[in-house]
């Protein structure tokens, strides 16, 4: 008999082992024909529709925190006209993203997983895999796409509004100039900046659509097992977000020189 400290960490890795496996069928699955572009279309409206609101109300509340916290502390070490630059770069590379993906997986990936967990229990999955109909082409590939999709454009809707919250309270709040606050952005940031923040979303939003699906179709008998299927999903998707943000951080400043160096 395996010892519990043996066994919780090799179920551990095995689970883990089993969401790549679902990402690669995901990626393989994906260029298989027919495409469900209807299925992608519902997804997709459905997405967005609950994480527009939110996106762009929290971004807001981020942008001026970040904006308020940098430019006291910039002002603290006579540096204020760096506050735009560094406000915005925060905003641009790291707030933005880390937003999109707590909402794609709060709101969207909570509904992925309660769909897909709900057809499981029904054996819905079961029945589609008998008829030779492969589930994840049909429904998982749908859903993880929208999901990418929407992170993407929400995390460029969530940039410009922390970028003009941002702005409001650093300028017309704090007392800052316009010119001071769009000159140091200008001399500090660099398109490369917009495009990590592009990846960061685009990395993040598949992670929580898999995840979602990975748990949607392994849940534990039950409505019950359901439910908590849905909170572990939106509780690993968190994890695994932090973790490939702190890959893709150290990649691209090891990889991109900052502007001026």
């Amino acid at each position: 008999m395996s010892s519990p400290l043996i066994a919780r960490p090799t179920s551990a890795l095995r689970q883990v082992g089993r969401v790549f496996a679902l990402g690669l069928d995901v990626a393989r699955n994906t260029f298989k024909r027919p495409f469900q572009l209807r299925e992608f279309i519902e997804q997709l409206w459905f997405i967005a529709s609950v994480s527009i609101l939110p996106a762009a109300l929290v971004s807001m509340a981020f942008g001026a925190v970040i904006s308020l916290q940098l430019g006291s502390l910039l002002r603290q070490l006579g540096a204020p006209s760096f506050a735009g630059a560094v406000s915005v770069l925060a905003n641009v590379q790291q707030a933005a993203p880390i937003i999109c993906a707590l909402l794609i997986a709060g709101a969207g990936g909570t509904a992925i997983c309660a769909d897909l967990g709900a057809r499981t229990i029904r054996e819905e999955i079961a029945a589609m895999e008998v008829l030779g109909i492969s589930p994840i082409q049909r429904l998982v590939v749908p859903r993880v796409l929208a999901a990418a999709v929407v992170a993407v454009l929400l995390n460029g809707l969530i940039s410009i509004v922390g970028v003009a919250g941002g702005y409001f309270y650093n300028v017309i709040l704090g007392g800052g100039t316009p010119g001071a606050y769009l000159s140091g952005f200008s001399a500090l940031a660099q398109p490369a900046d917009l495009v990590i923040g592009a990846i960061k979303a685009l990395f993040f939003g598949i992670a929580a659509g898999v995840v979602a699906a990975y748990r949607g179709l392994n849940p534990a008998p039950g409505p019950k097992g359901v439910g908590d299927a849905v909170n572990q999903s939106v509780v690993i998707s968190f994890i695994l977000v932090y973790f490939i943000n702190v890959v893709l951080t150290t990649v691209y400043l090891s990889i991109v020189p900052a502007k001026g160096s």
